[in-house]
């Protein structure tokens, strides 16, 4: 009798946990475009009743202007995300234009949650990631109109301690590069690549 209690428990147990771990991968709606008025917050904004929502929810203009890219670094960032587009509430996606003066950089930074997909539309950008401790590979390509890159997403799940990273990858980043992101003399980033 304990036997078959003990066995009935656990099937139990067994049916609880599968229903628990149940999922749906897909959306179970359409879509989620964005209410601005509203006042629930999830994952991006609460939704607009689909009954009200237009065209002009999943469109945008203004990546035909170029953006003025006369500060320090030399760059211009124009983002695409739902404020723009409503219509990308809750997807997980955005999209940005990435304007450069000759010369021109993107502060050195990651990105945890995404995965970024670069095409060159005109000239030519060199690009690139380092990989995660203890490699510290700098993976790096010059790209010209037409050409896509793909950054990962934080790469693998270890440790990216920066400095190492930065100043200890293999190649060697740019010292130009690296004078410019930090803002420092070319002098100082000798010494610390010296360090690592």
């Amino acid at each position: 009798m304990a036997h078959r209690i003990a066995f009935l428990g656990f099937v139990a147990l067994a049916v609880c946990a599968s229903l628990s771990l149940a999922a749906e991968p897909a959306s179970l709606q359409d879509f989620c475009v964005a209410d601005a008025s509203g006042n629930t917050l999830m994952n991006g904004m609460a939704c607009k009743n689909p009954a009200m929502v237009q065209a002009s929810d999943f469109a945008f203009s203004g990546l035909h202007i170029p953006g003025n890219t006369s500060d320090a670094m030399g760059f211009r960032v124009t983002l695409v995300s739902m404020t723009q587009i409503p219509g990308l509430n809750t997807l997980g996606i955005c999209l940005h234009q990435v304007d450069y003066a000759p010369w021109g950089i993107v502060p050195l930074h990651t990105h945890p949650r995404a995965i970024e997909i670069l095409t060159v539309i005109e000239g030519s950008l060199e690009v690139g990631f380092v990989t995660s401790n203890p490699g510290n590979r700098h993976i790096t390509k010059i790209l010209k109109k037409g050409d896509v890159f793909v950054f990962p997403v934080g790469q693998n799940p270890g440790v990216i301690t920066i400095a190492n990273t930065v100043f200890g990858s293999k190649p060697d980043i740019s010292t130009d590069l690296l004078a410019k992101a930090f803002q420092v003399d070319k002098s100082a980033v000798w010494q610390l690549q010296a360090k690592f």
